[in-house]
């Protein structure tokens, strides 16, 4: 994962003083790297079954449908509201700069459905367990969550409860 991590770039004050943002910009602009990570992400949950993965808006679209790809599985775009056409579902939830809310299609999940959700960072779990909320569909079952970086001090695995959080640098 050093290779991995050569790609991230750190953004002093951003989006406000005091954070340290990690800026995952040139590992997208890398294609060796990028296909690499989407193989990281992916590997834990080849033999797990995934049908369909969610993705969290916006970064989580990216890695989410290149997750999906790689496993074979649909994608699911966890959207801000107001920007699905058809009925959803929606949960609000607090994050580390305000609070939000995530948009789901209602009809996105199956019963026998086995979900794994995936972003790019993994912070306070706000995001994450607000994520967790909407794949909580009857019949549907959770594998697991992926994303490409944990900030460790934040402690959002904790937001996660007893979910299988795969996470590929950890800072």
């Amino acid at each position: 994962m050093d290779s991995l991590a050569a790609h991230i770039r750190d953004i002093p004050d951003f989006p406000k003083p005091g954070i340290l943002f990690k800026d995952i910009s040139p590992l997208l602009l890398d294609p060796t790297a990028l296909r690499k990570t989407i193989q990281a992400l992916a590997a834990p949950f080849r033999e797990a079954g995934v049908s369909v993965v969610l993705g969290m808006e916006a970064r989580g679209f990216i890695f989410g449908a290149l997750v999906a790809a790689e496993l074979g599985a649909g994608f699911v775009p966890l959207r801000k509201p107001g920007k699905l056409p058809a009925a959803t579902h929606r949960v609000e939830y607090d994050l580390e700069y305000g609070s939000a809310t995530l948009e789901m299609h209602r009809d996105a999940l199956r019963p026998g459905d086995r979900v794994l959700l995936v972003d790019d960072v993994l912070a306070t779990g706000g995001t994450a367990a607000a994520s967790l909320v909407l794949a909580g569909q009857p019949g549907v079952t959770l594998v697991g969550f992926a994303c490409v970086i944990e900030l460790d001090f934040l402690q959002g695995r904790a937001a996660l409860g007893e979910c299988h959080v795969h996470s590929l640098l950890r800072y």
